[in-house]
């Protein structure tokens, strides 16, 4: 097998395909050869796995996948790289490249055409402009997957794994952990990469919940009422609540109350419980 972390390989490979990386679509491309083994290992990989893969790249982590599951799919939006992924994953003969928008892809039923009665670990580099919707999109789906690990920026990867009560907590800390249990890994510098980015990465993982950890009265109003919440976060969870969804200050402050939470707590000061609570409350 070719070694796809090698520079001069990946500059031949990019230059017999005409392929000129895309700022665009994110395009930073893996040159440390201990990243993809350590996320493979981390996520529990092995012989009676299917993984699913999001932006193969040139295929560093595909390739390290191959090696560990019986079967990958990788899900790639650049139509330049599939002829350039058949040359440099030509030995790995488990690996399927679906070309498809990962947002608007049936991730439900591909996996359950593709890894039908295997367990499934997500892996992805994923582009930095787009983590959120993707992580929230591989979440909303509940896909029956065992494991979500994925590298993404450090600053985004400490807000997700940040625990509630904390500075860095915010509307995407809790939504993550209602539908899963995050944590941080290991981070990534910029020289693991070409080009290299101007941030530093790290490598989370979420299980995702078998048991939702909390049952608001509606998921939705839930959500509606922490992104509120989050939207003006110098403000008091009574203001920002109040002002994000139009609702009379006194209802919002009676609601927050009952919680036995004082009118002056800050968004980050109340759980996911209480959320959902308020999501039956307002």
């Amino acid at each position: 097998m070719p070694e796809l972390t090698d520079l001069s390989y990946i500059r031949s490979l990019c230059e017999r395909h005409g392929f000129a990386l895309s700022k665009g679509f994110g395009q930073n491309f893996i040159v440390n050869p201990s990243v993809c083994p350590r996320m493979i290992q981390a996520a529990g990989i092995g012989p009676e796995y299917g993984v699913l893969e999001i932006g193969p790249g040139i295929g560093v982590l595909t390739q390290q996948a191959a090696r560990a599951a019986a079967r990958v799919v990788a899900v790639e939006v650049d139509s330049r790289l599939p002829a350039l992924l058949a040359e440099s994953l030509a030995d790995c003969l488990n690996v399927k490249i679906v070309l498809e928008d990962v947002l608007k892809c049936d991730l439900k039923g591909l996996i359950e055409k593709e890894f039908s009665g295997r367990k499934v670990a997500v892996v992805a580099n994923l582009p930095y402009y787009i983590t959120s919707p993707i992580l929230m999109k591989l979440l909303e789906e509940r896909l029956d997957v065992e494991s979500i690990t994925v590298m993404v920026q450090k600053e985004a990867a400490e807000r997700i794994t940040a625990p509630p009560g904390s500075r860095q907590s915010g509307a995407i800390s809790l939504a993550v952990r209602y539908f899963a249990s995050p944590k941080l890994l290991f981070t990534v510098s910029p020289g693991s990469f070409t080009p290299p980015p101007k941030v530093t990465s790290a490598v989370i993982q979420l299980l995702p919940h078998k048991v939702l950890p909390v049952v608001p009265a509606d998921e939705k109003r839930m959500f509606a009422i922490i992104k509120a919440a989050f939207g003006q976060r110098r403000k008091t969870a009574v203001n920002a609540i109040s002002a994000g969804l139009g609702l009379p200050k006194e209802q919002v402050a009676d609601a927050v109350a009952s919680l036995g939470k004082g009118e002056m707590v800050r968004p980050e000061k109340l759980e996911l419980g209480d959320f959902a609570a308020l999501s039956g409350l307002l």
